[in-house]
């Protein structure tokens, strides 16, 4: 006779624990906890504000979605998919982290003895000497003997439709063998990309948070010969073109880089770093010219406007495109900053929510196309709207001699009006 199914919990429904969830309940009992009821009585309407998953799939789940911690005891496996983000002096904030733990701590059974795999995104030895800790004060169990731990760094890109958890590489790693195989087996199931088992759950954390922080080096590099090859009067993108026909190029793009990964990880790691006594030049150098690269934009448009203040549109304000996103979006600081050098600025979204935008930023955010003309035209998110825009809509948005700046350089192949300042940095 075959071993039982485990039943799953997994805690926390956000961009990454709802995917895995979903995914987790085709093969297993699963329970999704979240503590916001409001997300809880939309995901039971087959509503997912996040846009991961469609409404059909999330109807037809058989995830149990609570609000209830209560209704996750019993579970032989916990998933923990809290957030882990940087505060404002850019300092780690376990908080949420903390707190998912000592929840776990309080409904799990010890007579089952259960795994409690963490993927959040951490330093090394967050796991096993913060959250093991943490569970143990709050369960009165002993870890090593009445719970385990593992750790499976997520991997969610959010708005990607390829790289999804059902067919990704799990890594995975738990504190003894058995519960690295157990682990492994769990995730097998899940994705088709199949799973590595890690040596360690350190290495895990370790190999998590250096992925983030690898692609924020090499994108505050080509943002920083953006920022030269502008006194050029040269743009990037032809450049990138040029070097791009070398075979190992590799094909990073300028941008404003925010969310919760890249944007947040980095100080992660700089944070693990100066506790053990080196100072990570490279990963701290890479995070500031990323974190002032909305401040040159807008420096630079003002530049170009000759310091003559006007009103500017703003098109995209989430951190990346075609996903609603809106979490650590640099757009903000163009916005602000354009704002702080005289400038009436308008911003506009299609995906992104207004009262969240309101609520975090102070931004009126608006939906719908406002009127023109505009004297700076800025598309400063690629969403599929504004890819889509022909000439005659972005001419009807501008003054006869308007600036658009075109960062992502999603209008390089329209014909505008000759009277256009037209910038692709």
């Amino acid at each position: 006779m075959s071993a039982p199914s485990p039943v799953v919990a997994v805690i926390g429904l956000g961009y990454v624990g709802l995917p895995l969830a979903v995914a987790l309940a085709a093969h297993f009992p699963t329970r999704g906890f979240d503590i916001d009821a409001r997300r809880i009585a939309e995901l039971r309407q087959g509503r997912d504000r996040t846009g991961e998953i469609d409404p059909a799939r999330l109807s037809a789940s058989s995830l149990v979605l609570t609000d209830r911690a209560e209704d996750a005891a019993g579970a032989d496996i916990y998933i923990v998919t809290a957030p882990t983000p940087v505060d404002d002096a850019n300092r780690p904030d376990l908080g949420p982290l903390i707190a998912a733990a000592e929840t776990v701590g309080r409904v799990i059974d010890g007579a089952r003895r259960p795994i409690i795999v963490f993927e959040s995104t951490v330093w090394p030895g967050v796991t096993e000497e913060l959250c093991g800790p943490a569970i143990e004060r709050a369960s009165g169990l002993k870890r090593g003997r009445d719970f385990f731990l593992g750790y499976s760094p997520e991997r969610i890109n959010p708005g990607d439709r390829e790289h999804t958890v059902d067919r990704i590489v799990k890594v995975v790693a738990g504190e003894n063998d058995e519960v690295a195989a157990r682990l492994a087996d769990l995730y097998g199931k899940v994705t088709s990309g199949g799973t590595f088992v890690a040596a360690s759950i350190k290495t895990a954390e370790a190999a998590k948070v250096i992925e983030n922080a690898q692609r924020d080096i090499n994108i505050a590099f080509v943002n920083e010969i953006t920022q030269i090859f502008a006194k050029l009067g040269i743009s990037t993108l032809d450049v990138l073109e040029a070097a791009g026909t070398k075979w190992n190029f590799l094909p990073f793009r300028p941008g404003l880089v925010g969310g919760h990964c890249i944007g947040v990880d980095p100080y992660y790691l700089s944070h693990c770093a100066q506790s053990v006594g080196h100072l990570p030049r490279v990963v701290l150098a890479g995070r500031s010219t990323n974190d002032g690269m909305g401040i040159w934009l807008a420096d630079t448009i003002h530049t170009r406007r000759a310091s003559r203040t006007g009103r500017v549109l703003v098109l995209g304000l989430t951190f990346k495109a075609d996903v609603p996103d809106l979490r650590n979006s640099k757009v903000v600081d163009v916005v602000r900053r354009l704002a702080w050098l005289g400038h009436d600025v308008s911003v506009h979204d299609p995906l992104a929510d207004p009262e969240q935008a309101r609520r975090e930023y102070g931004i009126a955010l608006s939906t719908e196309l406002p009127e023109g003309p505009f004297d700076v035209v800025l598309a400063a998110v690629p969403h599929a709207a504004y890819r889509a825009m022909d000439a005659a809509a972005i001419e009807r948005l501008a003054a006869s001699d308007a600036l658009i700046a075109d960062l992502g350089g999603i209008w390089r192949g329209l014909d505008l009006a000759d009277g256009l300042d037209r910038w692709v940095p």
